[in-house]
Order: structure tokens, then C-alpha cells, then sequence
């Protein structure tokens, strides 16, 4: 395969410059593009954006959702010269900036940008660093060596784009480098890479011919969510939808499992009644100590009373003392639930 084309440097540019080079290219040329992290969404595998949002985006026909965890994301940027340095550190591997954006030399529409490259100790062949980082409950993904499907996918995108063999990655989730540290690498693998790209001509066939896909292969929770943000608020005085008979099995479901939820709350409920009425009598031997025990012949029953302390904002005293205020800093979320009713004929 020919060296990728070097379209531009992306350093200095703000987000909104970046995002539209990202978008068409820097001369505004390339009707539909693929980044690294498009690709896990078009497989379907992204746990943040499903494919028919990311196609919605890509036709224009939908903007990006705003990103809520702005200061996680900002965080992870700021490690990523922590991640990089200790990449370097701990393999010996020597560790380099590269801003370029970069063009795949026989597939257009595919651009890609990487966090660093590398340059192997043992033999000096090139390779691609990406830096991540997580939180610590997220840490597991990363166990023996293991690589989230979806940050695996992107590596072996720019690895195609680079025409490199090796790819890495240096994901950092603590302060301590001996174990709050995952570095595993990965090898070229051109059978991997031809399915991939073989889905991108299609992803890419689908925006010309404007052949949206479907949820059928995303996860529930993600597909609702996606819907939300696509589709937006319900609106009134629409005329009612005429479902036809092959989707009453899912709807008769949906009314089913819907009852045995309504069950399950009032059982829940009926048994913390129950739990709240032995405790009475507990609290009041308990009085202001917050650790019990009761010791029988063949074990120990530990008892737990601790206050705990939670700073909430008293809305109705806001509103009445500043109402100015309170306006401005209230936040609008909308949500829609289904509600599956059977009715007897």
C-alpha cells in the first residue's frame, strides 16, 4: 500500500475548525469522511453513538450532541502526556508528537489523526500510540492485556491509515504507574482490516444512496437514548399509529413485563414497610451509637446506625428568595417512556 497523503497540520486549531476539517477535509472537498472514532459506531459497538445518529450527522441532518461530561473529556486530554510519558518510560519505546491529519492512500473518505506515534526499541519500526484513560471501575476492560472492542477497532483503522504493523496503547486510571497502567500492543491484521473496511465502503455506499441503517444490531439503552436525541419531544395532535399484527408479540411483551415491574415495586415497597417496622425498636435501643452487635452461639449479627450527611438545594427557597436566579439556573430534561396498554376488545 502507497504512504498515507498528509492533508494538514490540525495544530492550533480550535475545536469548531477542527470538527469541520474532520468533517469534509481541509478544502471542504470530500463529500463523507470516517474518523477512528466513527468506526466503532458504525460496527455498532460504541457505547456512546449509534450508527443511524452517526449517519444522521453525516448527512447534516442532525447536530452532534452536546457533550455532558465536558470536564471528564477535558481530563482525559490533559493526561494524555502522562499516558504518553510512561508509555515511554516503561517500554523504551521512543515516543513522538504528530499532528498531521492523514488521508488513507486508497480509500479517500478515510482520515485519521493519532495521539502520538512510537518508535520501537527492539527494532526501530514505527508504530501508533493512543493514550486513554479511564476511571477506576472501568479498569477491568483493560485487565491481562485486554482492549474494549471499540477502542480496538479505531487502532487498527489508523494502523490501515498509517500503513504501520504495530499499534499501542497507554491508558492510564490512577496516580500509582505500577498498576494503574494498561500498555498492550497489537500486530496488523490484514484479515481484520479488509472486513472493517469492507463495512466502511458500505457505510459509506449508504450516505451516497441516503440509505439509513437501522437499531437492529445496537444496544437497547443506547438505541432509546439515540431515538431521544434523533427524534426529540413527542408532539402533540399527531394522529394516532396504526401498528400492524406482526409487531403485537413485543407489544403484548412490553404490557406483560411492565405489569410484573408495577408487582415487583409494590412487593419491594410492602417489604421495606415490614423492614421500617422492625427497626423501631432497634433505633431506639441503638440511641446515639452507630455500631451494634448481637453474638449467638454460631455467629455474629453486626449493626450499623451512622448518620450521613447529604447537601441538597432547597428549591421552594430559592425560588421564593431569588426567582431570577432560580430561573436562570434551572435546567430543562425531557424523557418519553413507552406505555403498552391491552384493552379488552
Amino acid at each position: 500500500m502507497a504512504e498515507p497523503v498528509i492533508l494538514c497540520d490540525t495544530k492550533g486549531m480550535t475545536n469548531e475548525e477542527w470538527l469541520k476539517v474532520r468533517m469534509h477535509g481541509p478544502k471542504g472537498n470530500i463529500p463523507y469522511t470516517v474518523g477512528g472514532s466513527d468506526v466503532a459506531a458504525i460496527f455498532g459497538v460504541s457505547p456512546w453513538t449509534s450508527p443511524l445518529e452517526l449517519w444522521l450527522i453525516k448527512k447534516g441532518r442532525m447536530k452532534p450532541k452536546e457533550k455532558e461530561n465536558a470536564a471528564q473529556l477535558q481530563m482525559g486530554h490533559l493526561l494524555e502526556p502522562i499516558a504518553a510519558y510512561w508509555y515511554q518510560a516503561k517500554t523504551g519505546n521512543m515516543v513522538s508528537d504528530d499532528t498531521n491529519l492523514y488521508q488513507h492512500a486508497d480509500h479517500p473518505y478515510a482520515l485519521a489523526n493519532f495521539d502520538r506515534r512510537y518508535s520501537r526499541a527492539s527494532d526501530g519500526e514505527p508504530g501508533i500510540l493512543e493514550c486513554k484513560s479511564c476511571t477506576f471501575h472501568k479498569a477491568e476492560d483493560w485487565s491481562e492485556d485486554a482492549i474494549p472492542l471499540y477502542y480496538e477497532l479505531q487502532l487498527r483503522f489508523y494502523l490501515a491509515v498509517a500503513d504501520v504493523e504495530y499499534g499501542a496503547f497507554s491508558c492510564i486510571w490512577g496516580n500509582n504507574p505500577e498498576h494503574d497502567l494498561a500498555m498492550p500492543e497489537i500486530v496488523r491484521d490484514r484479515a481484520k482490516e479488509d472486513l472493517i473496511f469492507e463495512r466502511l465502503e458500505e457505510w459509506i455506499w449508504s450516505l451516497k444512496n441516503d440509505k439509513p441503517p437501522t437499531m437492529a444490531d445496537v444496544r437497547p439503552k443506547l438505541a432509546l437514548e439515540s431515538l431521544a436525541r434523533i427524534y426529540g419531544s413527542s408532539q402533540p395532535g399527531l394522529p394516532t399509529i396504526e401498528f400492524p399484527l406482526k409487531m403485537e408479540k413485543p407489544l403484548r411483551r412490553i404490557a406483560e413485563l411492565q405489569t410484573q415491574v408495577a408487582e415487583h415495586q409494590t412487593a419491594i415497597k410492602n417489604l421495606e414497610k415490614e423492614m421500617d417496622a422492625h427497626s423501631v425498636r432497634i433505633a431506639e435501643l441503638m440511641k446515639t451509637h452507630e455500631h451494634g452487635v448481637l453474638e449467638t452461639t454460631h455467629d455474629k449479627i453486626l449493626i450499623d446506625f451512622v448518620t450521613k450527611t447529604s447537601r441538597r438545594t432547597d428549591t421552594k427557597a430559592l425560588k421564593e428568595k431569588y426567582p431570577t436566579v432560580f430561573t436562570d439556573v434551572q435546567k430543562i430534561s425531557e424523557s418519553r417512556k413507552l406505555k403498552v396498554t391491552v384493552q379488552p376488545a
